[in-house]
């Protein structure tokens, strides 16, 4: 990749209080770089809005993100944005729609504050919605509804937000804006907090014009208004006491409570705009100030001694520095690591320790990023979001923290591939770099992997779905320029145990002079799949903690992981099991830990023994098309092993919802078309696995 250097402010500090660190957050195609690239234009940090169709956007700037109109990498923008007198610096990370690229949306909402989602004003609540809802939830990241395309035929922002209220009963939705007129009538957005009209001139919708509601939407502004104020009151005493009374609610008020219901996560604040008609972005970006946390305001975030593994709590107020890479873009001669801080200040020539490997690091360049482009800074603060240069043998989840207080994070758990395709050198002189550009994309992206067969010794490569295979193959051939050929992709199936299963893992040798000896038991059951994030659950008992060496239980520990994951009996990987070590002995001290391992290995094979099943990937599909191609799509799904799940009727469209095995998927992106003479549209998302019937 190349990086350009940008001008500008470079150097300036932000205090951690006026820091917003926000991702966007939607389904493919919902307009999140749309709002994207009009965030920085009404922020002065572009003086031209990036358009999708021209490729001209800041954000889609890899080739294959032009060429395709979608976005695949997340990206990451820094911009000022001053509101009610006060200047804040927001750190942007513009995330991909589509399934095949969800582990930039897990990086992303790992080390954001806060998330813009945004929903079609046509399609409402689709797949990838739910899933990102989801995946935000689970980070217990506080949120802000966007209401996109309003201006487009067959929107309802009433359909919307109802639809948002039926799909996300734990968190109330609190109409905040509401449109004026829609589809081709929309003029405007009308704010319930301050009861006023707002539109929106100029080229561009630069000029913000505060008005009147107009008689025609006082009526259903009065209306949405008691909704909101009646959402509010059943989570805020100050609002209900006063609405109980009849009393005037002041502006100020409502915003600060709100804005405690947001963060707290009991409550989502919903807006409303056309991001192609330059309609309510202004609002849009004051909002992520009025209610969304700074980093100050976020839940203390808790890591682990890397010597003693005792639980420690950080906050953005202490002194020592702790940050957590959470992406990288691999570089001919340095990497560039996207750093962000939780303590603590960080400057140029800093001396850090990475606490997955203990060494020192030193911190050569500090960088604001803006894209495809940098800029040099001298120091930031906590809760910033930065580029860093210098560290080597550093990669995405590790922490890089004070020497004076070691400190390990929770690593980003990201998603096992599922399909994988061979690829071979055209010729042996393009061997070595085709390794090199393997080695590279690897280290960037953790859902993507290669391998050699054993058999036939082809490399294998893998990863989340056809389009990020193909993606990635696509830059070994243009982007790399390296000839290879590429094969047909296969899915990845697993396995899990069929029982639970306890073994006894025994291990002695005499090597040398030496004696090596080991035990250990170990508990073995499979886990349902909806009831854990974690492909595998591994850990020891307390006692046992208590009682021998952090380094006994770690090797023990990473050996069983490794262990599952070499393969079971069909040579597939494991997954979905839960291994708990109850007892543990051990020899000499100073063999027990390479003892430990094998006899940690030897559990495993023994449980394995008990007996194994294959798992094949699953995906909910949900297809948008013509109430007239329901049946030959619906028949084409069921001949594919497909359960329907349901068929929504929506205005001038149809949605179908389905689960169908991956296996079944592969080419369908071109067969719907002929299906449907090129009507429908389709999205996907995992929907775990389960057990393939064996002929």
């Amino acid at each position: 990749m190349g990086w350009h250097m940008g001008s500008g402010r470079t150097g300036a500090g932000f205090a951690s209080a006026a820091i917003r660190n926000i991702g966007i957050i939607a389904h493919i195609d919902a307009g999140k770089t749309s709002i994207s690239e009009r965030f920085l234009f009404h922020s002065g940090k572009n003086h031209k809005i990036g358009d999708i169709d021209e490729g001209s956007t800041t954000f889609d700037y890899l080739e294959e993100e032009k060429r395709r109109g979608i976005t695949i990498v997340s990206a990451a923008a820094s911009f000022e944005w001053k509101t009610r007198g006060t200047s804040y610096i927001y750190h942007l990370i513009d995330t991909p729609g589509h399934i095949d690229f969800t582990a930039e949306v897990e990086r992303s909402l790992r080390v954001i504050d806060g998330a813009v989602l945004v929903f079609s004003a046509v399609e409402g609540v689709q797949a990838q919605s739910e899933k990102v809802w989801r995946q935000s939830d689970v980070h217990k990241v506080p949120k802000i509804a966007f209401i996109n395309k309003l201006d487009r035929t067959g929107a309802s922002y009433r359909r919307v937000f109802d639809d948002i209220a039926a799909k996300f009963k734990s968190k109330i939705p609190l109409p905040l804006q509401i449109p004026m007129g829609e589809e081709g009538a929309l003029a405007g957005i009308i704010d319930l907090v301050e009861m006023r009209a707002l539109r929106f001139g100029g080229e561009n919708g630069e000029e913000l014009c505060v008005c009147a509601i107009p008689d025609e939407y006082s009526g259903p502004a009065a209306s949405w208004r008691e909704r909101l104020l009646e959402n509010v009151s059943t989570l805020s005493d100050r609002v209900l006491s006063l609405f109980v009374d009849g009393k005037s609610i002041d502006a100020d008020l409502l915003r600060s409570e709100i804005r405690q219901l947001a963060i707290a996560g009991s409550a989502v604040p919903v807006f409303c705009g056309s991001a192609k008609r330059n309609i309510g972005i202004q609002t849009l970006l004051d909002a992520v100030s009025d209610y969304l946390p700074s980093p100050l305001e976020s839940p203390r975030l808790k890591g682990k001694s890397p010597k003693t593994g005792e639980e420690i709590e950080i906050s953005g107020n202490e002194d020592f520095f702790c940050g957590l890479v959470f992406k990288l873009d691999a570089g001919d001669s340095s990497d560039l690591l996207y750093l962000r801080s939780y303590s603590g200040k960080l400057r140029v020539n800093d001396t850090l320790l990475n606490s997955r490997t203990m060494q020192k690091v030193k911190v050569k360049r500090l960088l604001r990023l803006y894209a495809s482009n940098i800029e040099a800074v001298s120091e930031v603060e906590a809760g910033d979001i930065v580029g860093v240069c210098g560290p080597s043998d550093t990669f995405t989840g590790d922490t890089l923290c004070s020497v004076a207080r070691p400190i390990a994070l929770e690593s980003i758990i990201f998603p096992e591939p599922v399909m994988s395709v061979s690829i071979e050198p055209k010729s042996s002189k393009e061997k070595e770099k085709l390794e090199a550009c393997l080695a590279a994309l690897a280290k960037e992206d953790p859902t993507f992997a290669y391998r050699r067969s054993e058999s036939g010794g082809q490399i294998i490569v893998s990863g989340m779905g056809e389009l990020h295979l193909e993606v990635k193959t696509r830059r070994i051939c243009e982007d790399f320029k390296v000839q290879a050929r590429v094969g047909i992709p296969q899915v990845a199936f697993r396995e899990t145990l069929r029982e639970r299963v306890e073994a006894n893992g025994n291990f002695q040798r005499l090597i040398g002079e030496q004696i090596f000896s080991a035990s250990v038991q170990v508990e073995f059951s499979p886990i349902p799949p909806l009831t854990s994030s974690q492909p595998l659950e591994i850990f020891a008992e307390k006692e046992l903690t208590r009682q021998f060496p952090g380094e006994w239980i770690s090797c023990a520990l990473n050996a069983i992981g490794d262990g599952l994951k070499t393969g079971g009996n069909y040579s597939y990987p494991l997954i979905y099991v839960r291994a708990v070590m109850k007892s543990l002995s051990a020899g000499d001290p100073a063999t027990a830990a390479s003892s430990i391992s094998a006899a940690c290995l030897d559990a495993v094979r023994k449980a394995l023994d008990s007996g194994t099943k294959i798992l094949e990937p699953i995906v909910k599909i949900e297809i948008m098309c013509p109430e007239d191609r329901i049946g030959d799509i619906s028949s084409y799904l069921q001949s594919k092993r497909g359960v329907i799940a349901g068929i929504d009727a929506l205005p001038d469209v149809s949605r179908l919802v389905c689960d169908v095995p991956l296996s079944e998927m592969l080419g369908f992106s071109k067969a719907l078309p002929k299906i449907s003479s090129g009507r429908a549209s389709f999205s996907m998302e995992p929907a775990g696995y389960c057990e393939l019937e064996q002929k």
